[in-house]
């Protein structure tokens, strides 16, 4: 019995995998066209987004597995580029930016970022929206070159303090990117993930690009070395002092618990205790992925964000 029982698992396991295989291989046309410009940065190519022809230009710096940039932050981007000029860099390993073997090190991806806005020929200063782990490259922009920032506005983004309060581990890294490559991951509804393939501000095609991304981006070897990284990342930044640059905070409430299950209060009061004065932090009611969940909110603070930065 137990030996039928793995011939059967076996099969299915292999089955998946061919099925997984093939997809990805149909998909590729879905993709073939990237939604932004191609840019020449460290011998690859990066993809830059842009819209909107506003005097002050957002950049916007996705979080961690994040498999499409460009797609997941469209429900926000989209609020806001009537006013701004938006743009959308995603670093290598995303999107439909190139794979790279280089060093996954905070320097090495902020100064490719920098290479990749100059070579889309994007200038003047620049409002940092950083989600999640890109929280880091912000800071660190804003330590090393703070005459290039306006401000940052965090959408529920990492900041000394944490992952290492959280307990971060890259072992549930290294999972998905198992589950993902087996193709395993296809047997994970879609609509089970957090990203804006789940409103209905994509279209019926880019959300079929979303997906064709999803399982060819979100089990890449450059995204495991960026975590990896993580740790030193964070020691680099901490290392550093706060950046003098005006801040604003958007937190999310339900992730309060997850990450630091033992003192939910610590994650919500995070900005304040890293900058060490008291900011402007809005506290949503929502998951991690809070400029999918709450764009109104968040565009229209950020609009009161910077009329505030030209009128102090």
């Amino acid at each position: 019995v137990l030996l039928i029982i793995l011939i059967i698992l076996v099969v299915f396991f292999i089955g998946i995998f061919i099925y997984h295989r093939v997809m990805l291989n149909k998909e590729k046309t879905l993709i073939s066209e990237p939604l932004g410009t191609m840019v020449e940065v460290d011998g690859g190519e990066m993809c830059v987004y842009t819209e909107g022809n506003g005097d002050h230009t957002i950049v916007f710096m996705s979080g961690y597995g994040t498999p499409s940039p460009i797609l997941d932050f469209k429900p926000l981007y989209s609020r806001l580029s009537d006013d701004f000029r938006i743009v959308v860099v995603e670093k290598f390993g995303y999107g439909f930016s190139d794979e790279t073997d280089m060093p996954r090190d905070i320097d090495t991806m902020l100064e490719q970022t920098r290479k990749a806005v100059a070579e889309a020929n994007i200038e003047g200063k620049f409002i940092l929206c950083p989600h999640s782990a890109s929280g880091f490259e912000a800071i660190y922009w804003a330590q090393k070159y703070s005459d290039e920032i306006e401000g940052i506005a965090f959408l529920d983004a990492a900041m000394p303090g944490y992952h290492e309060e959280s307990g971060y581990s890259i072992f549930l890294d290294e999972l998905m990117q198992f589950i993902m490559n087996t193709g395993l991951g296809r047997l994970i509804p879609v609509e089970a993930h957090p990203y804006a393939y789940n409103t209905d501000d994509l279209s019926d095609e880019e959300k079929a690009q979303f997906k064709a991304l999803l399982f060819a981006r979100r089990g890449s070897e450059t995204m495991i070395h960026e975590a990896e990284w993580c740790k030193k990342n964070t020691e680099t930044i901490s290392g550093n002092a706060v950046p003098d640059v005006p801040m604003l905070f958007f937190t999310s409430k339900q992730m309060a618990s997850v990450m630091f299950p033992s003192a939910p209060e610590k994650y919500l009061t995070l900005p304040e205790r890293y900058t060490g004065r008291e900011v402007e932090n809005v506290l949503l009611d929502c998951g991690h992925y809070i400029h999918v969940e709450e764009p109104d909110i968040i565009a229209e603070e950020i609009q009161d964000f910077v009329e505030e930065l030209h009128t102090d």
